[in-house]
C-alpha cells in the first residue's frame, strides 16, 4: 500500500474524502504535493481562504474548487461558527428517536408495566392505532433498552 493509498483510506474512514476531487481546478492543487484535492477539509478551507485573502468572488471560488454555491455558503457559515472543525461533514438523518417522544414513551411504559410480556410488534400496532404514530418494532426495542441503561 502506498503512502497516498493510506491517506485516502484514512480520509474515507473519517468521512472527509472528497467525492469529486477531479472537479477541483485550482492550479495549486494541480502542481503542488502539499495540496490534495481528495481532502475535503483542505479543499473547503482553501476555497474560503481564496475568497477571504485573495479577494476572489464567492461564485468563482465555488466553481474553481468544484462545489456548488450553496455548499460554499454552508462552509463559510460553519467555518465562521466553529472554525476548522465546522468544515467536517455532519451526520445526516434524524439525531435521535424523534417518533418516540415523551408521550409515546409514556404509552410504551404504561403497557410494559401492565403486561411485561407484551412484544414490540404489538406495541407498535397499538401506538399506530391509538396515537397515530408509526414506529418500527425494533425502534421500540432500542428505546426500551436505552431506558434500562443506568
Amino acid at each position: 500500500m502506498t503512502k497516498l493509498d493510506s491517506k485516502q483510506d484514512r480520509l474515507r474512514r473519517l468521512g472527509v474524502l472528497n467525492p469529486h476531487p477531479e472537479r477541483v481546478r485550482a492550479p495549486w492543487f494541480q502542481s503542488n504535493d502539499f495540496f490534495d484535492a481528495r481532502d475535503l477539509i483542505q479543499v473547503k478551507y482553501e476555497m474560503l481562504r481564496h475568497v477571504s485573502v485573495d479577494g476572489a468572488k464567492k461564485a468563482d471560488a465555488a466553481e474553481l474548487f468544484g462545489v456548488s454555491r450553496p455548499t460554499f455558503y454552508q462552509a463559510e457559515a460553519a467555518f465562521a461558527r466553529d472554525g476548522l472543525a465546522g468544515l467536517m461533514p455532519k451526520p445526516r438523518g434524524p439525531k435521535g428517536a424523534h417518533k418516540l417522544n415523551l408521550e409515546a414513551m409514556a404509552f410504551v411504559e404504561r403497557h410494559l408495566e401492565g403486561d411485561g410480556s407484551i412484544h414490540a410488534r404489538a406495541l407498535a400496532e397499538q401506538l399506530e392505532s391509538e396515537l397515530g404514530i408509526s414506529v418500527h418494532p425494533r425502534s421500540i426495542e432500542r428505546a426500551i433498552a436505552r431506558k434500562k441503561k443506568p
